[in-house]
């Protein structure tokens, strides 16, 4: 504390951290302490009994082709999931931000809308439209495309188009965000010098709303790689992935020290994914520059 300063001054030098003090806690309290439970439980022998001991076989048993089955699949799942909302997403963010005008913030309000219920009464919506006497089973039939109303639920494509439905959002709102943040004036001079749309999209609007893209990718494809009721409901447990593996080594078979090492697992590959992104995004830069 200098002593020129008021009580005031040193008040107000603190009014941010107080501000986030409750968001500090609360991160605290709900995510940091049960997260170190976690650690603990995937490493330690058996605390039911009172056994403490240092062990890294509820890993080591992860080491196998079922395993690695199960996390190719979550991981493929994520990787479509995160691709059709990027492709879906960003031309709905484009329009949002550059042409939507006075019906930017109405149809902003009609995107989060379904937010605002639950996420299972989101999925259950789907239920009548993919069912097999549904919207589109009965439309499909009318059309001739088919010779009797089927199911469309139970299969890959229901589990892709629930999981692209619930996180759309989650791709359209931070790339919205930096789209609208944009100086227009750059596209108006890239259309002085003779640029065409295209060459304006690829030189300009791409490039600077890249970290819209990467927080959109972030977003979607990490709470989808440990998606769990999406895939169970409209996928018809045909596939396994992790979110089910640790709901069932939780709840069914009762293993918390396996569980809670998938749960880790299922931490830790998402962060590690997004360092190896990182790490070759800089290298691209760095030989782009060197060019």
């Amino acid at each position: 504390m200098r002593p020129t300063q008021t009580f005031k001054q040193i008040v107000a030098e603190q009014v941010p951290f107080l501000l986030s003090l409750p968001a500090f806690l609360w991160q605290t309290y709900f995510l940091l302490i049960p997260l170190l439970f976690i650690v603990v439980i995937s490493i330690t022998t058996d605390m039911a009994i009172g056994d403490w001991s240092l062990t890294m076989h509820h890993y080591a048993s992860l080491f196998s082709v079922t395993h690695g089955k199960v996390i190719l699949n979550s991981g493929i799942l994520a990787c479509i999931t995160g691709g059709l909302c990027l492709l879906i997403g960003y031309p709905v963010a484009y329009y949002l931000a550059m042409r939507a005008g006075r019906f930017k913030h109405v149809l902003l309000v009609f995107l989060i809308l379904p937010s605002w219920t639950s996420f299972i009464i989101q999925i259950y919506s789907w239920f009548y439209l993919l069912q097999k006497h549904g919207l589109f089973s009965n439309f499909f039939h009318l059309c001739g495309l088919t010779t009797e109303p089927v199911s469309l639920l139970n299969n890959y494509s229901a589990t892709v188009l629930g999981m692209v439905y619930c996180y759309l959002p989650f791709m359209v709102l931070p790339l919205y965000t930096v789209l609208e943040k944009m100086d227009k004036r750059l596209l108006e001079a890239a259309a002085d010098l003779g640029a065409n749309a295209w060459q304006t999209f690829t030189t300009i609007v791409l490039p600077l709303s890249q970290s819209g893209i990467c927080v959109g990718l972030a977003l979607v494809m990490v709470p989808a790689f440990g998606e769990f009721a999406i895939p169970d409901l409209m996928g018809g447990v045909k596939d396994l992935y992790i979110g089910r593996m640790i709901m069932e080594k939780f709840l069914l078979f009762r293993d918390w020290h396996s569980g809670a090492a998938v749960v880790m697992l299922s931490f830790v590959i998402p962060i590690i994914c997004a360092g190896v992104w990182y790490a070759a995004g800089k290298v691209s830069q760095r030989l782009l520059v060197e060019e």
